[in-house]
Formats: C-alpha cells, sequence, structure tokens
C-alpha cells in the first residue's frame, strides 16, 4: 500500500532545463568559455550541481576543469538568488526549498534539498529522511523521478520507483535502470499510485 509520495524536483515537477543552461552559459561566457546548448543539460544534469559544472567544463573547452571551483562557487550563488529564472532534488537545499514555495505553495509536507547531512542521489538519505519524517516505511513510498539517478535513487530506498517520460531522459534509461513503471503523462502517476495502493 502506498502512503507516501516523494518527488524529485528537476524534470519531474519543474522543466528547469534553461534556468540551469542560462545560469551556466552566462559564466561560462564571462570565462570566455564556450556556451553549450540547451539540450545538453539534460544530460549534464541529473546528478547534483557539481556534477553538472564538471561536465559542462569539459564541453565548454575546460577539459582540466582549471574553472572548476570559480564557475562552482558562482553557479550556486546565482542559483541562490534567484532558482526560478525563467520558470533548481539534488539542488541544494535553500534553492529547493524557494523552487517548491514559490510554484507549488501548500502541496507538499516536506522539501528536502542535498546539505551536508544529505549526500547526493543516488543516495538514499533523502528519500529515506521523507520516510521517516512521515512515519511509514519505505515499502509504502512511491518515488518519482526522470533519471536513471532517481531510479537508482528509489531502488537504494527499497521504495516503488516510477520513471517519467517528460522529464529529462527517456523509457529505455528509466526502465534499465529500475523504473518499475513509467509514466507517460501526469495523470498516469494517479492510476499507477491507486494500483499499487490496492496491493
Amino acid at each position: 500500500m502506498i502512503k507516501a509520495c516523494i518527488f524529485d524536483l528537476d524534470g519531474t515537477l519543474a522543466n528547469t532545463l534553461e534556468s540551469m543552461a542560462y545560469v551556466a552559459n552566462e559564466i561560462l561566457k564571462s570565462m570566455n568559455l564556450k556556451p553549450q546548448p540547451v539540450e545538453n543539460f539534460k544530460y549534464y544534469s541529473g546528478e547534483g550541481a557539481d556534477m553538472l559544472i564538471h561536465r559542462c567544463l569539459k564541453d565548454a573547452g575546460d577539459p582540466e576543469l582549471t574553472h572548476y571551483e570559480e564557475v562552482r562557487r558562482i553557479y550556486r550563488k546565482k542559483f541562490d538568488e534567484d532558482p526560478l529564472y525563467k520558470v533548481c532534488s539534488n539542488k541544494p537545499h535553500v534553492a529547493a526549498v524557494k523552487v517548491i514555495e514559490k510554484m507549488f505553495d501548500g502541496y507538499f509536507d516536506l522539501v528536502i534539498g542535498q546539505s551536508d547531512s544529505i549526500r547526493r542521489k543516488p543516495a538514499p538519505d533523502g528519500p529515506l529522511k521523507a520516510a521517516s519524517e512521515f512515519g511509514v516505511s519505505p515499502s509504502e513510498c512511491m518515488y518519482v523521478g526522470d533519471t536513471k539517478t532517481d531510479m537508482e535513487t528509489g531502488t537504494a530506498a527499497k521504495m516503488h520507483t516510477v520513471g517519467v517520460l517528460w522529464g529529462f531522459r527517456d523509457r529505455e534509461e528509466l526502465e534499465s535502470n529500475g523504473a518499475e513503471k513509467v509514466a507517460e503523462k501526469p495523470q498516469d502517476l494517479l492510476y499507477i499510485c491507486e494500483e499499487w495502493k490496492n496491493d
């Protein structure tokens, strides 16, 4: 029986691709590095802001990552100031809270972003903390996300995993990394939850 639904943020609840690309590309341009196509950010994202910067810099002309620490610091600062440009989870906790409060105020009981006490996904720390806060077992939770990392996270937490196709990755990636079900549209989540509710 499903008693709690836990959602990834970027790509699952909000299409933040342009936000991530805009901030990163502004920083790259200021350092005379090559801005990257927005579509590339579908693959840069999914494992936290630090990995996004790492992948982005390599493609932008800094294979030795000489600008990594500086870009990382500026990127986090800019997102903390305005995480909602054009509407980032492995998003830092403060930014995740700001996005949810602005876009979904009153709809979620708990927001957990990356912090010193919550390891970045696919570590199951965030979902397990949510289950504990709600007083439910992991097997009573549905974990919903749009990337390989999300499916690995839900599996590591021993939760039911649902991959969504409106996010950053495709069905093959989701299913090959542990998605028990795949939702093609948001309404499908209701049917999946109802199905598992009665198991």
